[in-house]
């Protein structure tokens, strides 16, 4: 048997993120969605389609709202964060829009993907914890995604800052499904598997 473990430090990680997140959400005002959702809209319109790319553990976020997105009415594809420059890219047409995502904003691999697919005539959606970044001036729409502190005493692997992404963009999810008008039955038809996939009863 293991002695007692020390689990103070998990505790503190909770509290560290809580008000982190706090202090995120108080920088979300009023038109801080404004640009992106615009610029996913017109995209649409015009028979353009949505990305998302991130390098290393961003590149699981980027997974994740994907599928979010387009359970939620806004299909969205995974651009791989290195193969782009390697011709993946090539998924991506002008005026497609692209999400990036990087806590520091200065990822080099993902600046060469983002300056690969700006020149193919895509709009860039920055999202990153770096408002002063190559990625934040780069973009033609910025998301604060920031935190000062990532939760355990190296502060250095991605723990609150993965978090500050996810919610910043499940953020952005929210909007485009309620604009879109999403119902009960439209999610069901996109999503016949498991609990989700069974209209309530109070749905039919």
């Amino acid at each position: 048997m293991m002695d007692r473990i020390n689990d103070k430090c998990a505790f503190e990680f909770f509290d560290i993120v809580w008000q982190e997140m706090e202090e995120l959400r108080s920088r979300i005002n009023e038109g801080f969605y404004q640009k992106a959702v615009e610029l996913i809209l017109a995209s649409e319109k015009a028979g353009g389609r949505i990305h998302i790319t991130g390098i290393g553990k961003p590149s699981y976020v980027a997974g994740y709202i994907a599928s979010l997105m387009s359970s939620t009415g806004t299909p969205t594809y995974v651009l791989h964060g290195t193969e782009a420059i390697h011709g993946s890219s090539g998924q991506v047409r002008e005026g497609d829009v692209v999400i990036a995502i990087s806590n520091s904003g200065e990822t080099a691999e993902l600046k060469a993907t983002v300056t690969t697919v700006k020149n193919n005539g895509a709009k860039i959606i920055s999202v990153s914890g770096n408002s002063e970044s190559w990625l934040a001036k780069e973009g033609d729409a910025f998301l604060f995604a920031g935190v000062k502190r990532e939760g355990d005493a190296l502060n250095r692997a991605p723990r609150a800052s993965i978090l500050a992404e996810i919610l910043v963009l499940q953020g952005l999810s929210i909007i485009l499904q309620d604009i879109k008008g999403l119902t009960p039955v439209q999610y069901v038809k996109w999503h016949p598997g498991g609990a989700l996939g069974k209209l309530r009863e109070n749905e039919k």
